[in-house]
């Protein structure tokens, strides 16, 4: 199902791509790589073989990258960034883990998600052997204030976790109420992995918040961006199912503004779709909802207000010196807004 509403409008730079990063990071990445491979090891094979499932399933590596990218644009001298980089990824791999099992989900990359595959007990005690991994890391490096970043970083996301629970299925739910989902559970750790670039080269605070403020919008530009792709085609080249937020009745900012945009029988629709889960098995209903989604500019809306919060970050990086590693992270901004395209 090709997605309803027309974007083409909303495009920005064409060609936005990770290119610019990887290749500014890839031999530190490639390091970053050996360690996540050494830590998962465990004499009990069924953590490496469940953690080693998740982890070979792909994805881009874009938190790790940003603290090696943020390391390099802080001038950053040594090999500390590389193990912090690999703790960053556990922790976003434990929460992956344990966020399949809340949600239910069978697909994780195109991949059967590890719940699919070995149950929901292992797979959030390989979670929890992940984040010990993580914390392993932060111990090792020494730094006090990069053990507060992250670990405040993880029990924030954590928070956010348990807050999009206390909102799941509730079309009460106000934009802000939202927005405060997202800054915890996706930009708390996109903000954590840039900062600490800063922490590791001991520049100075306005440097350290500059990276903290471009990480956190950077992260609600990519969940807003999540949150369009959803209900777009382009979810099942990405390996993902189309309308899996409409089935399990996530409340998101393109339903929060269909909802508050719509007249008494949409919100009834919206009501009995989300919070009751009330949905035709024919695919009717998410149709409906992609429709209404259209009459209403919510998906589009969703893509500007993303783009707002991608000028934010950008605006962060104002203060650094141009060089490869400031247009790399510039490039990532377009990078994580196109993708909606």
């Amino acid at each position: 199902m090709a997605i309803v509403v027309n974007l083409e409008n909303e495009r920005g730079r064409k060609g936005a791509s990770l290119d610019a990063l990887t290749a500014l990071v890839s031999d530190d990445l490639a390091k970053v790589n050996t360690t996540i491979v050494e830590r998962m090891h465990s004499p009990v094979a069924l953590i490496p073989q469940l953690a080693g499932h998740i982890i070979a399933a792909g994805g881009k590596r874009l938190r790790p990258m940003l603290t090696l990218a943020s390391a390099k644009l802080c001038g950053h001298q040594g090999q500390r960034h590389v193990h912090l980089a690999a703790c960053v990824e556990f922790i976003h791999t434990a929460t992956l883990l344990h966020d399949d099992v809340v949600d239910d989900s069978s697909l994780r990359r195109g991949l059967a998600s590890a719940n699919a595959v070995w149950g929901n007990k292992p797979s959030v005690l390989v979670g929890d052997f992940l984040f010990s991994r993580a914390f392993e890391l932060m111990v090792e490096d020494g730094s006090l204030q990069v053990l507060a970043i992250l670990s405040r970083a993880s029990s924030v996301l954590a928070e956010g976790e348990v807050l999009q629970l206390v909102t799941a299925n509730d079309t009460g739910t106000s934009e802000d109420a939202y927005l405060d989902v997202i800054r915890a559970k996706t930009a708390t750790l996109f903000a954590a992995a840039c900062q600490i670039g800063a922490v590791l080269s001991d520049r100075p605070k306005v440097e350290e918040q500059a990276l903290e403020s471009y990480g956190l919008n950077l992260g609600i530009a990519f969940q807003l961006i999540d949150d369009v792709l959803d209900y777009s085609a382009k979810q099942e080249k990405l390996g993902k199912a189309l309308g899996d937020d409409f089935r399990e009745g996530k409340i998101t900012l393109p339903v929060i503004l269909a909802f508050r945009r719509g007249d008494d029988e949409e919100r009834t629709f919206w009501r009995r779709t989300l919070e009751t889960l009330e949905q035709a098995e024919d695919g009717s209903d998410l149709r409906q909802a992609l429709k209404l989604m259209e009459k209403h500019q919510s998906l589009a809306d969703t893509v500007k207000r993303a783009r707002h919060y991608g000028a934010i970050a950008r605006d962060a990086l104002g203060i650094f010196p141009e060089s490869p590693a400031k247009a790399a992270l510039v490039d990532i901004i377009d990078f994580c807004i196109e993708r909606a395209f």
